[in-house]
């Protein structure tokens, strides 16, 4: 057994769940139970949001460690589900590691991507369906649309620029925001905090704040409180991007 490969297969593969958006217990139980299908029988994986630490013993007695480093990373439900068919496949049948190196690879290369005007389509509509979800009129959610439409491009615009999830956040929501109060100021929209909430709904960290609950329950206090901590940053900033355009528009209108 090649045991610097299968540390170097189980650290890819719990970085690949990691990356796309699996929770804490998830990826420490995938690479364990992986290292246990190989023979391995002392496997202490340790996995926070920013770092993955893959531990083991040979059966020779031979310590073996290997640290990953995670950078900010978003949400994959595509290749998440990949990642854990993989896992489950590779526990089951224990392929040879160059074979089971191959299939890992091969998902990691093949992700699935859409372009820019399917994702900024994908911002218009959700945050125009929102506005309806939340009782607006027809002039809200196309508002809310065009607000939404906004974010998609300040987001996009923000990541090639590298700039961080907080600034991101803010800059995203002052501008949605301004525009949302512009168009109920000139009568293209009926109510501005419908059209604000809508847009929103594209900022709001829902899912970071789910996992972390669930990081919580599973027993994962480290992993839980940092996203946690990350997902009412993220509040923090939109809340400071609202405040900022809310008192602009006071000062442009007096009112």
């Amino acid at each position: 057994m090649d045991y610097d490969a299968l540390m170097s297969l189980a650290a890819d593969l719990g970085y690949g769940l990691l990356a796309s958006g699996a929770e804490i217990y998830r990826v420490e139980e995938s690479i364990q139970r992986l290292l246990h299908a190989y023979g391995v029988a002392e496997a202490d994986p340790f996995v926070i949001p920013n770092c993955i630490i893959v531990s083991f013993t040979t059966p020779e007695g031979q310590a073996m460690t290997q640290v990953r480093r995670m950078p900010s990373h978003g949400t994959d439900v595509d290749l998440l589900e990949r990642y854990n068919d993989l896992c489950r496949h590779l526990c089951a049948e224990q392929p040879p590691l160059p074979v089971a190196r191959e299939r890992l690879d091969r998902i990691a290369a093949t992700p699935r991507t859409y372009s820019l005007p399917v994702l900024l389509g994908a911002y218009v509509v959700g945050t125009a369906a929102f506005a309806f979800f939340f009782g607006g009129t027809l002039r809200d959610a196309l508002c809310a649309g065009v607000c939404g439409l906004a974010i998609g491009l300040s987001l996009t615009a923000m990541t090639w620029l590298h700039t961080n999830l907080f600034f991101k956040s803010m800059l995203g929501a002052a501008l949605s925001a301004f525009m949302a109060l512009c168009f109920v100021h000139t009568g293209l929209g009926d109510h501005s905090e419908l059209i604000i909430i809508a847009a929103f709904m594209a900022l709001v960290p829902g899912i970071i704040f789910t996992n972390a609950i669930r990081d919580v329950m599973a027993g994962d206090m480290v992993a839980g409180i940092t996203k946690i901590a990350d997902a009412l940053l993220t509040g923090l900033a939109i809340a400071l991007g609202t405040a900022f355009s809310i008192g602009l528009t006071r000062l442009m209108w007096g009112v």
